[in-house]
């Protein structure tokens, strides 16, 4: 029979100067974080380690700034403002290696929130929507604190855990976060989707995000065929390819017949699929992202975003000059992956404007933008516009064919500054 214990008896065990690793994505722990944040006037300097959280980041108020101290390895909007004003720190790291950042205890892990689903008969748990690094955290951590949730997901793959394997448990019935994504796309989206539903060819694996851009690409997939999924992220978008019969994972080396992912993030209906639905396996990041495992199937054609790109094919995606925005993430994982994947497809789409008019494609990046995908890495470029292919251009190529996506009223000016750059185009 399971020990349960009240929130604020669990959280005791956190004293000012731990580290508190926090599971997140639609698995952030939010009764438990309450309860730790109660706790604010016992506390100092406590530090919060965690990834892409969703829902209120109590702990991220100024009011806390002596409490608590976020150590952020991707910047979430919950924690944005905190970590810009100086009251965070952000960790630039690729998402397949933060695991061994804990394994080598580089970063110190004292107690562990974590969120999972309640025990089967024979004790087993599951850590639900999100495995990525947190089966890594739960080892590495002194101390695990598992706030038990029968609206938690049972899904197969790494996040299987003995009950036996918890210090503290906590039982508390609460709706997980969602992200509702908006049915209806812009026509700059579905251009954009269009362009690369062109470049993405039959029994291709494909690994893309969730937003108005992932989602208006995969909504244009509908007359493709035999689709494998390897993804990070697996959100709602890829629901009515799986429901009609256009991902079938029948072409993939690796889980072939099975869709993998590091983390599920969408709505209710896309939980209630993957609840003990044995043709989805979450699995642990440094597997899911690990370069030589995406590069062994097929064909795997990759579909990220970024913030700007220069006109040499230096793509900025975490942050906005030094405001940081994201983080590094999964995209060169994935993006070389892709590369070094048998007829395989890294492509970078984005709008050719910001919501200001501004140009995405640059001539050079903003003073202090973090250069995420190298102009060395860069293949496909997709905006509204079309597609730039970089791979094997020489940089004044780069710039004539990045010109060309580029949106027209801004087309002028980076002819002139490459002109300026490289005196011929």
């Amino acid at each position: 029979m399971e020990q349960y214990i009240s929130g604020e008896d669990a959280v005791k065990i956190i004293k000012s100067g731990d580290s508190v690793f926090v599971h997140g994505g639609a698995a952030t722990p939010h009764f438990l974080l309450k309860k730790m944040v109660a706790r604010a006037p016992e506390l100092t300097n406590v530090e919060i380690i965690s990834m892409s959280t969703y829902g209120e980041a109590l702990y991220a108020d100024e009011k806390y700034k002596n409490n608590f101290r976020i150590n952020s390895l991707f910047v979430s909007a919950n924690v944005r403002q905190a970590v810009n004003e100086g009251r965070g720190d952000y960790i630039p790291v690729f998402l397949s290696e933060i695991p061994n950042l804990f394994r080598r205890k580089l970063i110190i892990l004292d107690v562990a929130l974590v969120q999972i689903s309640p025990p089967d008969k024979h004790g087993c748990c599951s850590l639900g929507l999100s495995v990525d690094a947190t089966s890594a955290a739960i080892k590495a951590a002194k101390h695990v604190i598992a706030q038990v949730n029968p609206k938690m997901p049972r899904t197969f793959g790494d996040g299987l855990v003995n009950i036996k394997d918890f210090d503290s448990l906590v039982y508390t019935e609460q709706e997980l976060p969602e992200v509702i994504s908006d049915e209806s796309h812009s026509d700059i989206a579905l251009k954009i989707g269009a362009f690369c539903s062109e470049i993405i060819e039959d029994g291709a694996t494909i690994q893309t995000g969730i937003g108005a851009i992932p989602d208006a690409v995969l909504a244009s997939l509908s007359n493709h065929k035999e689709l494998g999924l390897h993804t990070e992220m697996f959100s709602d978008g890829v629901l009515p390819l799986i429901e009609r019969g256009i991902i079938t994972n029948q072409h993939k080396k690796k889980c072939p017949e099975k869709t993998v992912a590091g983390f599920i993030l969408g709505s209710r209906k896309l939980y209630d699929f993957v609840d003990d639905n044995t043709g989805v396996l979450v699995m642990n990041i440094d597997y899911v992202n690990d370069t030589a495992v995406i590069r062994s199937n097929p064909k795997v054609t990759a579909i990220n975003s970024a913030i700007e790109i220069d006109i040499t094919g230096q793509v900025c995606s975490d942050s906005i000059g030094t405001y940081h925005y994201s983080g590094v993430g999964g995209q060169i994982d994935f993006i070389r992956g892709a590369a070094l994947s048998e007829g395989g497809k890294p492509i970078i789409a984005l709008p050719s404007t910001t919501s200001k008019g501004d140009s995405k494609i640059v001539p050079f990046l903003k003073q202090g933008a973090g250069v995420v995908t190298t102009r060395a890495h860069a293949h496909y470029i997709v905006t509204e516009y079309g597609v730039a292919f970089l791979y094997g251009k020489n940089m004044r190529e780069r710039a004539k064919a990045l010109i060309h996506i580029a949106h027209p009223d801004h087309r002028e000016m980076l002819e002139r500054e490459a002109f300026g750059r490289f005196k011929n185009l």
